[in-house]
């Protein structure tokens, strides 16, 4: 029988049949992260909401490089214009959720504070409880190809599914990827799941909706797929968001998301973080 003292404790101690290792079980809420207050209803349990806050933070796989970003952090000095209104939408999207029908394409050039602005969803999201996940989509199309079993398929379902579960994702980088078929073919597959299942998504990517115009040309625009053997020059051609990840994918995303573009100095070159 457990002492007195150990009995007033938050968290009480269970240990299966099979002596493996023990966890935890909040004896207030009793793990369901709401306790019942007399004459008051149901309330989120003080005990249990940091350490779950904890686990969904490491859940997220947010990149040590960008684990500081924050909306307070958000540097706007001007308080005006793409970047304010960026940083409006954003937040406006973690004090409206679970209310929210359509997530984020935030588009931009390099260093305008894409990332950083999805980092920080996903933290203001997660300090309500909500499972998210952060994946740079070049390193998610590796891993999956890395685990590739054409036979059984096994290994690319296990990187796949906290993907497909994830309540909130974020896409970083889309269109940085050389678009081959298969990369566009596994682009949409990942997106289309997550649009049939009506699970939320933010994407960021340095790729407009609009050719950027260089001495006054405007680049040749091709509906063409494009194999690994098409030429580097080519593929530096394909400024274009639509271009990079097809007309398919690009029609989706504009169905699941609300298209923000940032515009802006790299930040970088003042030794801001923020991507």
């Amino acid at each position: 029988m457990p002492s007195n003292n150990s009995s007033q404790k938050a968290v009480r101690t269970i240990t299966n049949k099979d002596d493996a290792p023990a966890s935890t079980v909040c004896s207030v809420c009793f793990g369901t992260g709401m306790k019942i207050v007399a004459g008051k209803g149901a309330k989120i349990c003080d005990e249990c909401q940091p350490k779950s806050a904890d686990r969904l933070l490491e859940a997220a796989r947010i990149p040590r490089r960008h684990a500081g970003c924050t909306f307070d952090n958000y540097r706007d000095p001007v308080g005006t214009g793409s970047i304010h209104w960026a940083l409006m939408k954003a937040r406006t999207l973690v004090n409206d959720y679970p209310a929210v029908e359509k997530g984020l394409l935030l588009t931009g050039s390099v260093g305008v504070g894409k990332t950083h602005l999805a980092v920080a969803i996903l933290k203001g999201l997660i300090a309500k409880g909500v499972s998210c996940l952060f994946c740079e989509f070049g390193s998610l199309l590796k891993q999956i190809q890395d685990s590739y079993n054409p036979i059984s398929k096994t290994s690319e379902l296990r990187v796949l599914a906290p993907v497909y579960q994830a309540e909130v994702l974020v896409l970083d980088e889309l269109g940085a990827t050389i678009p081959t078929d298969w990369v566009r073919d596994t682009m949409y597959q990942i997106i289309n799941k997550r649009y049939n299942d009506k699970k939320l998504t933010i994407f960021t990517t340095n790729y407009l909706d609009e050719p950027r115009v260089e001495k006054n040309q405007e680049p040749e625009i091709s509906n063409r797929t494009f194999s690994k053997k098409a030429s580097s020059e080519r593929i530096r051609e394909m400024t274009t968001l639509e271009e990079r990840i097809g007309t398919r994918l690009r029609s989706r995303l504009y169905e699941m998301c609300n298209a923000v573009v940032i515009e802006g100095e790299d930040y970088r070159n003042g030794q801001d973080q923020r991507r």
